[in-house]
C-alpha cells in the first residue's frame, strides 16, 4: 500500500509549507482518515490511542478553513475545549508551529493566570479560542465573550473530560453555540456518557477508529515489579534501583496522590536524582516552567500526578515509572502512552503490591497484553486471596485478620459472641466482662445487638429521690413536659425547707390588713395599682432579702445623725 503525503489530504498550500518546515513528511493513520473529511466541514468522531497525532488531525484542517474571514470583538470564530491547562497550552503551541504562514489570532483561556490579558485579546477579536471549560464559563458569565459566532467546535480528550467531571459544563457550552457548526470529537476511549453526548450534539458524524480503544502502542515494552512489603519506603528504594539500572534519558514517575508526588520528589532529590514535580496544587506559572525544563532536558525525572497522564506531547520520553498502579485501568493506558510516541521505542515499569493484584487483572484485561515480571513473581495464592478478598492488608503490608479470627470484646461485638445462655450471669452488684461494652452501646444508641435491655440495679436511694433525679432537667435546659407524661407523685415533689426566718414575716404580712390610700375606694379595681410591699426590716435579721441579689436590693434608709451641740 502506497503511503500518502500531506499534499494529498486537501490542505492549503500555506499549511503544507508549514508542515514541511516543521519536519513532518508522512501523516499518521488518524491524520490520513480525519483531515480530508474535516476540511469539507463534516462532523468527526475520532477514536485513536494516545500519541498518534490527534492534535494535528484537527489543527491543520482548522487553519485551512480559517484562512478566509475575519474575527469580531468578543466573538471567536472557533472554539477548542481541553480538560487541563497543560493540554490547552500544548494546543496553542501547535497553532504557533503550523500557523506560521497565517495571521490568525489565538487566545488561551485557562485558570491560574490573570484575566486582564485574556479580556484584552477577546476585545480585539480572536480566530481560535482555546479554553478549559471552567474559565470559559467564567468569562461568559461576566459578559466578556459571546459564542454565537463559533463555526468550529473541537472537544479534545473527551473521555478525560468525563473523568474530571466536565460533562455538565460541556453540555452547557454546547447549548450556547449556534446549531449550524462543525463539531470534532477526539478521544481515546468511548464510555457510554461520551456516546450520549455525541448523539445529542453532533450531526451525522463520521466515526474514525484507527485502533481498538484502550490499547497500548506496540513500541512500548511493559514490565511489572512485585513489592512484597508494600511499604512506601521499600517501594521508593525499589524504584531507585530500577532507575539506576535502566538506560534512562528522561522519565515520568506517576503517583496516585499529590502528597505522594511531593514525598517522592524529596526522596529523589535526597538521593542525587535530577528531578522535578508536577501536580494540580502547583500554580500555573510553576507548572509551565517545570514542563519547559523537562522538555529542554534540564530536568531528567518528573514526578507527576495524573494531570500529566493525558495529552502532553513530550516526544523524547524514554521511560515511564508507575510508583502507584492507577485505580482506573484506562489511566494506565494514558500514562504509559507518554512514551513510545511517533514510532519511538519506550519502556514502562510499574511497581505492584499485594493490594494492586486485582487492579493488575483489570489492566491485563483491557490492554490484552500479558504480564511480564521483573525478578519476584507473586504466588497463585496471593492472586487468589486478592481476588476473593479473604485477606486485607494495610498500607504497610500488615495482614489484617478477619473479625472471626480476632479475640476480645471487639470480636464479640461483631456477632462472634456465644449465646447469652452460655455465658454465666454475674451476681447482683457485680459487673461482667462484657457489661462495660454493652453499657457503652446502650449510651450511644440503644442496647447492644442481640442483647435484651436489663434495668440497672436499684441502690438504697429512696424511690421519691430517684423519681426527682430522673425528672430534673440538665443544666442549661428548660424542663420539658409531655401530655403522656404523668405528674410526679406528691412524695417525689421537693418539700419547702422549713425555716422560721423565711415563713414568719410572710405570714405576718398576709395576716395584717393592707392600708388603703385616700381615694383608693373611688378608683376602679381594674385600674387600681398594686400596693408596694415593704422589704424586711433588716438584712441582719435573716429575712427574705437574703435571697435577693445585691444589685436588686433597695437602699436602706438611714436616719441622719443629730448635729452635735456645743457643750
Amino acid at each position: 500500500m502506497t503511503e500518502k503525503t500531506f499534499a494529498e489530504l486537501g490542505l492549503s498550500p500555506k499549511v503544507q509549507s508549514a508542515v514541511e518546515a516543521a519536519g513532518y513528511t508522512t501523516p499518521t493513520p488518524i491524520q490520513i482518515a480525519a483531515i480530508p473529511v474535516a476540511v469539507t466541514g463534516r462532523d468527526i468522531l475520532g477514536i485513536a490511542q494516545t500519541g498518534t497525532g490527534k492534535t494535528a488531525s484537527f489543527v491543520l484542517p482548522m487553519i485551512s478553513r480559517l484562512e478566509t474571514g475575519r474575527a469580531r470583538a468578543r466573538m471567536p470564530r472557533s472554539l477548542i475545549l481541553a480538560p487541563t491547562r497543560e493540554l490547552a497550552a500544548q494546543v496553542e503551541q501547535s497553532f504557533d508551529k503550523y500557523g506560521i504562514n497565517h495571521k490568525l489570532t489565538v487566545a488561551l483561556l485557562i485558570g491560574g493566570v490573570s484575566m486582564d490579558e485574556q479580556v484584552k485579546k477577546l476585545d480585539r477579536g480572536v480566530d481560535v479560542l482555546i479554553a478549559t471549560p471552567g474559565r470559559l464559563l467564567d468569562h461568559f458569565g461576566r459578559g466578556r465573550i459571546m459564542l454565537m459566532g463559533v463555526e468550529i467546535l473541537v472537544i479534545d480528550e473527551a473521555d478525560r473530560m468525563l473523568d474530571m467531571g466536565f460533562i455538565p459544563d460541556i453540555e452547557k457550552i454546547c447549548k450556547l453555540l449556534p446549531p449550524r457548526r462543525q463539531t470534532l470529537f477526539f478521544s481515546a476511549t468511548m464510555p457510554p456518557e461520551i456516546t450520549r453526548l455525541v448523539d445529542q450534539f453532533m450531526n451525522d458524524p463520521l466515526r474514525i477508529e484507527v485502533a481498538r480503544p484502550a490499547t497500548t502502542a506496540k513500541t512500548i515494552t511493559q514490565r511489572f515489579c512485585y513489592c512484597e512489603s508494600g511499604e512506601d519506603w521499600a517501594k521508593r528504594e525499589r524504584l531507585r534501583d530500577l532507575m539506576r539500572g535502566a538506560d534512562v534519558k528522561n522519565a515520568i514517575v506517576f503517583c496516585n496522590r499529590k502528597r505522594d508526588v511531593a514525598i517522592l520528589l524529596k526522596s529523589l532529590l535526597k538521593h542525587g536524582f535530577n528531578a522535578g514535580a508536577l501536580h494540580g496544587d502547583m500554580d500555573q506559572k510553576a507548572r509551565m516552567e517545570t514542563l519547559d525544563k523537562f522538555r529542554s532536558g534540564e530536568i531528567t525525572f518528573l514526578a507527576a500526578s495524573d494531570v500529566a497522564a493525558r495529552g502532553l506531547d513530550i516526544p523524547a520520553v524514554s521511560h515511564i515509572f508507575n510508583f502507584d498502579l492507577p485505580w482506573q485501568s484506562d489511566d494506565y493506558v494514558h500514562r504509559i502512552g507518554r512514551t513510545g510516541r511517533a514510532g519511538r521505542e519506550g519502556q514502562a515499569f510499574s511497581l505492584v503490591t499485594y493490594d494492586d493484584l486485582k487492579l493488575l487483572k483489570d489492566i491485563e484485561k483491557i490492554t490484552g497484553d500479558g504480564i511480564t515480571w521483573v525478578d519476584t513473581v507473586p504466588s497463585d495464592e496471593d492472586f487468589a486471596d486478592s481476588l476473593s478478598k479473604k485477606r486485607r492488608r494495610g498500607r504497610g503490608g500488615t495482614v489484617v485478620r478477619p473479625a472471626s479470627a480476632r479475640g476480645g470484646d471487639r470480636g464479640a461485638e461483631r456477632g462472634n459472641r456465644p449465646p447469652r445462655e452460655a455465658q454465666p450471669r454475674p451476681a447482683d452488684g457485680a459487673q461482667g466482662v462484657g457489661d462495660g461494652v454493652r453499657r457503652t452501646r446502650r449510651r450511644r444508641g440503644g442496647p447492644a445487638e442481640g442483647d435484651v435491655a436489663q434495668p440497672e440495679p436499684m441502690t438504697a436511694e429512696a424511690p421519691a429521690a430517684v423519681a426527682l433525679r430522673q425528672a430534673r432537667p440538665q443544666s442549661g435546659q428548660q424542663p420539658r413536659y409531655h401530655e403522656s407524661q404523668p405528674p410526679l407523685p406528691a412524695a417525689a415533689r421537693p418539700a419547702r425547707r422549713p425555716d422560721a426566718r423565711h415563713d414568719e414575716p410572710r405570714r405576718a404580712e398576709r395576716a395584717e390588713p393592707r392600708p388603703q390610700r385616700s381615694g383608693a375606694a373611688e378608683r376602679p379595681a381594674a385600674v387600681r395599682r398594686p400596693e408596694r410591699r415593704e422589704p424586711a426590716e433588716s438584712a441582719a435579721d435573716g429575712g427574705f432579702a437574703d435571697n435577693v441579689p445585691a444589685f436588686l436590693r433597695r437602699p436602706v434608709r438611714r436616719s441622719k445623725p443629730e448635729p452635735a451641740t456645743e457643750g
